[in-house]
């Protein structure tokens, strides 16, 4: 099995375990998949200060079903979305619950992995925290993961010698991801295999190995 941990496509791959991320809504709310893994979270884009409160209950309820494998995404980002304080605030309200639940959570985070970090350290949460999507260079990475960070990779690592590298210089503490991109997730296992020169089993002990340490397994 392979294992896509934060996709938007609907379809489900014969052979792959994927984690489809949905944004909190009101139809999601009366309209929320009951089996396949989903992750749910107010996303930094969409989400309302003054609404935190319903929302809330809302994912109360949403992020005790089994199926849900992941808190999220939610997180921080400096280009769209609310104001940096209401966001925080926002996240903070979803790591709470998080830890209440001790399910991990998926991270967006545009330009604002200071604030990430330094939230981190405050809160200091038991659960994984997944920084998804990443695209930044080796000493990011390095310092996130330094931090307790996981990282997931997805399609810039076909087209990105930066996230290659990265991903190289990265310890076992990643996932990998289709997120929004019209791909096969086989493919970017077979290039990160071959980025981190083993073979694409062997990778996959190492993603699902990861999955089992968050008691996901």
């Amino acid at each position: 099995m392979f294992l896509d941990i934060h996709t938007h496509q609907t379809k489900q791959e014969p052979g792959v375990v994927a984690i489809q991320s949905l944004s909190l809504t009101e139809s999601t709310f009366l309209a929320m998949p009951k089996t396949k893994p989903i992750s749910i979270g107010i996303h930094p884009w969409h989400g309302k200060l003054e609404e935190l409160p319903k929302n809330m209950k809302y994912l109360n309820v949403l992020a005790r079903q089994e199926n849900v494998k992941l808190i999220g995404e939610c997180g921080l980002d400096k280009l769209k979305g609310e104001a940096m304080e209401s966001q925080l605030k926002m996240l903070e309200a979803q790591i709470s619950l998080a830890e209440e639940l001790q399910k991990p959570l998926i991270l967006h985070c545009v330009k604002a992995f200071d604030e990430l970090i330094a939230l981190k350290k405050r809160l200091q949460p038991s659960v994984p925290m997944i920084i998804h999507g990443f695209s930044k260079k080796h000493e990011m990475a390095h310092q996130l993961v330094k931090q307790g960070f996981y990282l997931s990779f997805g399609a810039a690592v076909l087209k990105s010698e930066e996230v290659a590298l990265a991903l190289e210089n990265t310890t076992p503490s990643f996932f990998l991801e289709t997120d929004e991109a019209e791909i096969d997730i086989i493919e970017i296992y077979t290039k990160v295999a071959e980025i981190k020169k083993i073979s694409v089993d062997e990778l996959k002990d190492v993603i699902f190995a990861n999955w089992k340490k968050m008691g996901m397994l």
